[in-house]
């Protein structure tokens, strides 16, 4: 197999990469996300618009105390724990609640963030068990939540993980490494249909039907095994007019499987009602998304929450059915350029927040 289809374009890292191994071009030396916060520079990965959650999360952290005490963030999706270091320094009361099905992110979060002893809990779980991990923490609601949605880039550090399409490695994908489905059960097993579906459906490729066709016919020969042979078929199916516009090939193939091996939209759709549910009045919850699939989701939960519950057709609303939340950005915002600058990744990052002001869990 020859490397040329595995391009390595890497020269920044983030937390979170909605992609596989490539950049957007032009990339740039590592830096903190601003010069007060090295600390985020420490292991590697450059925590998506820092400043900005701790921006919109700090009024709801800061309610009862200045310093956060009395307060609990859920960091649903702690990874490299970027974030949350920066949350645990910024507000030295805090309380915060990291998740990750991933047990090599824990451990690399818990180690980084040890210096804060019991204000963090570590709960390995996927993130739509937020309500679990937060009762099994001992609290009934919380103040903020935040979500760092996608692959993490230490995951794609992680060449046997098999995420990346920019090194040759076992056709794995999965973020917990115990669960039963990988991304070769699904080219080996599936039908070209239900494979088609996948692509379609988690990556919206367009050329869905004919990369599954070329999938069933190429298994039976040979079992796939490693992405390298899934890129190099990739490279086979999609026409070179696509491939010259469409950036490399395996972007929306890796993405649908890895999709689908995690089962990601599922637990998203699960995980943003509990959270809604769990926080408390004054709460605020942020979501950073990476592409389209999961934006979507998004935003038609947030849609749902920021409408009013009086029933339809009635002509005036009714006290006490108000909306429960409200938007705190205009759409979903999109990083600056100069965080773009200081971190590729984060170009397609898309960004939308709520605060909750009325009807909270009882106390």
């Amino acid at each position: 197999m020859a490397l040329a289809y595995f391009p390595n374009a890497r020269s920044v890292n983030s937390d979170r990469d909605p992609g596989a191994g490539a950049i957007p071009s032009g990339g740039v030396s590592a830096v903190p996300d601003s010069p007060d916060h090295s600390e985020s520079q420490d292991h590697g990965h450059i925590p998506v618009l820092l400043d900005r959650c701790v921006e919109l999360l700090a009024p709801a952290l800061t309610r009862r105390n200045a310093d956060g005490t009395d307060a609990v963030l859920v960091d649903a999706t702690l990874g490299a724990g970027g974030h949350s270091e920066r949350f645990l320094t910024d507000f030295p009361g805090l309380q915060v609640i990291g998740l990750d099905r991933d047990p090599n992110a824990l451990g690399i979060a818990s180690a980084r963030l040890a210096p804060f002893g019991d204000r963090i809990r570590f709960v390995r779980t996927r993130y739509d068990g937020i309500a679990g991990a937060i009762a099994e923490a001992g609290f009934r609601q919380i103040d903020g939540v935040l979500f760092d949605l996608g692959v993490s880039s230490m995951q794609l550090d992680q060449t046997e993980r098999g995420f990346s399409y920019a090194a040759d490695a076992p056709l794995d994908m999965r973020m917990d490494p115990d669960g039963p489905l990988t991304a070769a059960d699904i080219l080996n097993t599936y039908d070209a249909k239900s494979i088609a579906r996948i692509l379609r459906d988690f990556g919206e490729e367009r050329f869905a039907g004919r990369i599954a066709d070329k999938v069933v016919k190429r298994r039976a020969q040979q079992p796939f095994s490693t992405t390298g042979e899934l890129v190099e078929l990739l490279y086979e199916a999609i026409p070179a007019p696509a491939r010259r516009t469409g950036g490399h090939p395996g972007k929306r193939t890796f993405q649908a499987l890895r999709v689908a091996v995690n089962g990601e939209l599922d637990s998203l759709r699960g995980a943003l009602p509990a959270a809604l549910a769990a926080l408390t009045e004054g709460g605020r919850i942020v979501v950073m998304s990476y592409q389209s699939l999961e934006d979507r989701i998004v935003k038609q939960a947030f849609a749902t929450a920021t409408a009013s519950r009086t029933p339809p057709g009635l002509p005036i609303e009714l006290p006490g059915h108000e909306p429960e939340f409200v938007t705190l950005t205009r759409g979903a915002e999109k990083a600056r350029q100069v965080e773009i600058d200081r971190n590729p990744r984060s170009a397609p990052v898309r960004l939308r927040a709520l605060e909750k002001v009325g009807g909270g869990v009882n106390s």
